[in-house]
């Protein structure tokens, strides 16, 4: 059984719940003198302390998707790509529509327990894919889950690339967040029904690549090359594996929390590759924490990546990129309220803010579900569609092939 399958979930609750029922029912038995009871009396209360711990951390696992496989809570990843199986068929991916290596099937990855996913003929209501993408630079593979319009499957669109999105869950949580509490795939399906937004692919990520530590979307100094990942190895994994825009101009970054100021470092660092940004409670400045470790080193060239991750210092002292972006916070209740008004006065022309400004929500799920279909509806009209079309007979692309050179980051 999967690390966060629903099935492990039970069994583990349900061996907890057992051994407390024991515990309980043999305790008269145990509670003679001698050695053997007290030491019966020991193993019984570790064997149920055991069971209820590991219950509770498989149920706070699921949540945030810490792990999300048994080789990664084990430090078993891989670290190179590996060709994609063609034998079997997965439950949530299909090889077929893969065409590179570098985005492969996947097991459920808790996609199994999300409700209100599309059921039926992928050309009528589309299709949730799980998989995994391999960066062939960062030599990193995280996973995600591709969400993949009707019109993605439908005959008159069959040359046609589609504009994409990727959302960014928070830290410490992870892609099952984005699907089943914030509703990014439903929510998505649902406007592009009702003609609310266009029909775009969504590839929702985690932040971070190396958990349990907090990447933040910083290529570490002698660490984890994690704004390498997003700005160069996932965009041309998704290229090489979709039929999607391969112009800046079709690819927005869409955040919650950190998500969310991974969004808006990355437009604003990367305006080649992302021309668009959606934070929703997100911050304006990386800084380091527990979570987070050393991520910009030591010393004078320190202080200068700092800097650049400092979203107000660079509107106030870099070139504005040509972007747009979308921030939303609460009068009460949000501690970033303030830098966000900061934020909004700091932007200059080519640069655009929209912003969303509830008069109160704190920073949690409940406030960013309100915010999310006009956000979606927001990016929607930021990235270009139609955009380019593939040749009529254009042969499969090798994995990683075809995939437009990305520009290196801004300091």
């Amino acid at each position: 059984m999967g690390l966060t399958s629903q099935s492990l979930e039970i069994a583990v609750a349900t061996l907890a719940v057992a051994c407390v029922v024991l515990t309980v029912w043999q305790w008269p038995r145990l509670s003679r003198r001698g050695v053997l009871t007290v030491l019966g009396r020991l193993g019984t209360v570790l064997v149920t302390q055991v069971a209820v711990l590991c219950s509770l951390a498989l149920a706070v696992n699921s949540s945030f998707e810490f792990y999300s496989s048994w080789d990664e809570l084990l430090g078993n990843t891989d670290e190179a790509p590996v060709a994609v199986n063609k034998g079997g068929r997965p439950q949530y991916a299909d090889a077929g529509s893969l065409r590179g290596g570098l985005v492969q099937p996947a097991g459920p990855q808790g996609l199994d327990r999300v409700t209100g996913l599309p059921k039926g003929a992928p050309r009528e209501v589309g299709k949730v894919e799980s998989v995994r993408i391999v960066g062939r630079r960062t030599r990193v593979i995280n996973p995600a889950f591709v969400y993949l319009p009707p019109q993605y499957f439908q005959h008159q669109y069959r040359r046609q690339r589609f504009p994409v999105s990727v959302v960014i869950s928070g830290y410490p949580g992870g892609i099952m967040n984005l699907a089943q509490h914030l509703q990014i795939p439903q929510t998505a399906g649902r406007l592009i029904e009702q003609g609310r937004m266009q029909p775009t692919v969504l590839v929702m990520v985690r932040p971070t690549i190396a958990p349990p530590r907090d990447t933040e979307c910083v290529d570490v100094p002698g660490g984890p090359q994690a704004e390498t990942f997003f700005s160069r190895d996932l965009p041309e994994a998704v290229k090489a594996a979709y039929r999607v825009g391969h112009d800046p101009s079709a690819w927005g970054a869409f955040g919650y929390s950190s998500g969310g100021t991974c969004s808006l470092l990355l437009a604003l660092r990367n305006p080649g590759v992302y021309t668009s940004a959606v934070s929703l409670s997100g911050d304006y400045a990386v800084k380091d924490d527990l979570t987070t470790g050393s991520l910009f080193g030591s010393g004078a060239a320190a202080e200068r990546r700092k800097r650049a991750h400092d979203l107000l210092w660079r509107l106030k002292n870099l070139p504005v990129p040509q972007v747009s972006a979308l921030v939303a916070s609460s009068r009460l209740g949000e501690p970033n309220y303030a830098d966000t008004l900061r934020f909004i006065q700091a932007a200059q022309p080519p640069m655009t803010v929209d912003s969303i400004i509830l008069p109160r929500g704190s920073h949690q799920f409940s406030t960013w579900r309100r915010e999310v279909a006009p956000a979606l509806e927001w990016q929607g009209r930021q990235l270009t569609f139609p955009q380019d079309v593939e040749a009529a007979h254009a042969r499969p692309k090798r994995p990683g092939a075809g995939a437009t050179p990305a520009p290196s980051p801004s300091p």
